[in-house]
């Protein structure tokens, strides 16, 4: 086993809301995913959270009840994996937790953004040191907060002769572009990644998802739909830039009269936005593309990336990490180099106006 002082365990739950992806990470000379859980979140609490972020009434008590349940969820996701693991709490230095986004509002003088599962709960129940809050120092810097794994993104995958592109597909998706002389060269998020899919297909099918893309590839794509989606100022923007559920959810999709159409044809139309919208943030500038994420298992999507894309399209796995406990890995990383001082935002990726180190440190006991 690694020594214990390079044990980390990382606890990431995303836009998607469809889970907490807990890893057991070993950081001594190199990267090693030691252990993975995945981690239910329960459909009221899922449903907390979506309310909480559209808004919703009494949302001051109700933000910090789900802070703390929250808390515990992760706490409880933290321990299941070290029981999975057979490793001692006593054995790991520290969790990195994202925390559960319930708003992300980054620009202007007054930007922000807020993570919610109490760190001081999780510590409190684990044992274990936890380092929380990590984007609001890169916004207090002048920057987006987001996206921040580019710097993990060049640990994991940065190569001396390939320039590749990293794309997350969660319910945003973001981009990484890496150089071999230069490391991270971009990073921004693209638009939805599976957002507004999913959320279509839940209306439609009554299905969290739509898995592998099958109903979006009995569909048809709607020209007139697309084009329209594609006109939307996000997508014109130049980076640094960043969005959530803020900007694409179901109401801004009702702005295109979508009731008109097929509701396959419709989803089809979303997964060749996600896919044009991806494709199009590259620009040439890359000779590989690596998807990871939730997205990365759509098959519908990827066949889209791949004919839009005019470079070979793979995901992580071919670089020898699971597409799916990516973003988790990375928060174990984030905890390691705030415990050892170290700056991980990328300021050409957030338009901070220098390197911070991000997070701040609840102690156990």
């Amino acid at each position: 086993m690694e020594n214990s002082r390079d044990l980390y365990v990382g606890l990431m739950s995303g836009t998607s809301v469809d889970a907490v992806d807990a890893v057991l990470m070993g950081l001594g000379d190199h990267c090693q995913l030691m252990a993975k859980h995945s981690h239910p979140i329960d459909p009221t609490l899922k449903a907390e959270i979506l309310a909480l972020n559209a808004g919703c009434d009494d949302e001051l008590n109700r933000s910090q009840r789900l802070c703390r349940q929250l808390g515990n969820l992760f706490a409880d996701a933290t321990l299941a994996l070290l029981s999975k693991a057979n490793v001692d709490p006593i054995d790991v230095r520290a969790i990195g937790s994202h925390g559960q986004t319930l708003r992300h509002a980054p620009d202007g003088h007054d930007g922000f953004t807020l993570q919610v599962g109490d760190p001081n709960t999780i510590a409190e129940r684990t044992g274990i040191t936890v380092v929380a809050d990590f984007r609001r120092k890169d916004i207090a810097a002048g920057g987006q907060g987001a996206p921040l794994v580019p710097a993990f993104h060049q640990k994991a995958f940065g190569d001396n002769n390939e320039r590749r592109a990293i794309i997350n597909i969660g319910g945003m998706a973001n981009i990484t572009l890496l150089d071999p002389e230069h490391g991270p060269i971009a990073g921004f998020d693209t638009g939805p990644g599976n957002v507004l899919l999913d959320a279509w297909c839940e209306r439609h099918q009554r299905q969290c998802c739509d898995k592998q893309g099958a109903w979006a590839a009995s569909g048809q794509v709607i020209t007139l739909l697309l084009e329209a989606m594609l006109a939307d100022p996000y997508f014109q923007r130049p980076a640094p830039k960043s969005c959530g559920r803020e900007t694409f959810n179901l109401d801004w999709l009702e702005q295109f009269d979508v009731a008109q159409y097929d509701p396959a044809d419709v989803q089809a139309s979303l997964s060749e936005l996600t896919a044009r919208t991806i494709t199009d943030a590259i620009h040439g500038q890359c000779d590989h593309i690596y998807l990871c994420g939730g997205g990365a298992f759509n098959d519908d999507l990827l066949a889209r990336i791949q004919r839009l894309a005019g470079v070979p399209v793979d995901t992580t796995d071919a670089l020898g990490v699971a597409p799916d406990w990516l973003e988790a890995m990375a928060f174990a990383w984030f905890a390691n180099q705030t415990l050892n001082a170290c700056q991980t935002n990328v300021p050409k990726a957030t338009g901070a106006r220098g390197n911070r180190i991000l997070g701040a440190i609840f102690p156990a006991g």
